[in-house]
């Protein structure tokens, strides 16, 4: 379990990327969603260590993160949303020498664990390619490979799946699956798909606060009888929002697609769905629009 308490971070140029974000993540895979700039890759890097929190606390089990990052890192696997490889290297030559610098030095140990990462992430047969080479679904297989060197009991995943076609995405939503089972996996994505797919436990974060936290199941349940869908011109979308809390709009087949949160009826036109986590999401980032202004 890796529980976090009021953590805040505000940078050197006043800037407060995260406010009192209070989480408890359980075993398995925990989606953190929020639009770019919303704060979670702030809360990634705090969380992986690589910047101490202006206050608050985070523990991982019976490990005080701030007090003892060091120990925190030997059970860690941590994907950025940007990492970097040396391009010439072959993808075995790279994963031998991260294993080394993570401390498994006996050679035929270090050989079963690289080979074994490399056929978990489907890169076997491309192992003595040059990751230069790699397409970019390929890098981020090779990223979670080098994420799980060490077996690690904690695996932090910053938007894995931005930019991979549907069939890359695809093995990565089974590859994050598989390895879920056993580990605490932060999957921290805008992508709200990944999180319906994947992800028993959830948070939407904008801001750098969390405002709603829970399972799919249950945000969505929240919204039960609130969404209503019509059909209008584009030409209409500025009056509707102006009129309605218009929480997402489509454009389909040349026509605007409306969906608004209402506890009744919003009027002519207006036919009630059945909402899902994308309703959720946008509800939430209307809520959050609508608040600021």
């Amino acid at each position: 379990m890796l529980s976090i308490r009021k953590l805040t971070h505000t940078y050197p140029n006043g800037v407060r990327a995260l406010n009192n974000i209070d989480l408890e993540i359980p075993k398995g895979m925990f989606g953190l969603l929020g639009p770019n700039g919303a704060g979670k890759s702030s809360l990634m890097r705090t969380i992986a260590t690589l910047q101490q929190p202006t206050s608050g606390s985070l523990h991982f089990g019976n490990t005080n993160i701030l007090d003892e990052p060091m120990k925190l890192r030997q059970v860690l696997g941590y994907l950025p949303q940007e990492f970097g490889v040396y391009p010439q290297g072959s993808a075995i030559k790279i994963l031998n020498h991260l294993a080394i610098l993570k401390g498994i030095t006996h050679a035929k140990e270090r050989k079963g664990v690289v080979d074994g990462l490399l056929k978990k992430t489907n890169l076997y047969d491309e192992r003595k390619r040059r990751l230069a080479n790699f397409s970019g679904g390929m890098l981020q297989r090779f990223g979670i490979a080098q994420a799980l060197i060490g077996d690690p009991k904690l695996l932090i995943v910053d938007e894995p799946t931005a930019g991979l076609d549907p069939e890359e995405r695809n093995r990565f939503h089974n590859l994050l699956s598989e390895i879920s089972a056993d580990v605490v996996v932060i999957l921290s994505t805008h992508i709200v798909e990944d999180v319906s797919v994947l992800c028993p436990n959830m948070a939407v974060m904008t801001e750098g606060s969390v405002k709603i936290q829970g399972t799919p199941a249950e945000l969505i349940g929240e919204l039960q009888g609130r969404v209503w869908q019509k059909v209008i011109q584009k030409s209409e979308l500025e009056e509707h929002k102006t009129k309605y809390t218009v929480i997402s709009n489509q454009l389909i087949v040349g026509n605007t697609v409306v969906h608004v949160n209402s506890a009744s009826n919003p009027g002519e036109g207006f036919e009630p769905i059945q909402p899902n986590l994308e309703d959720v999401y946008f509800s939430v980032i209307a809520e959050n629009r609508h608040s600021a202004n």
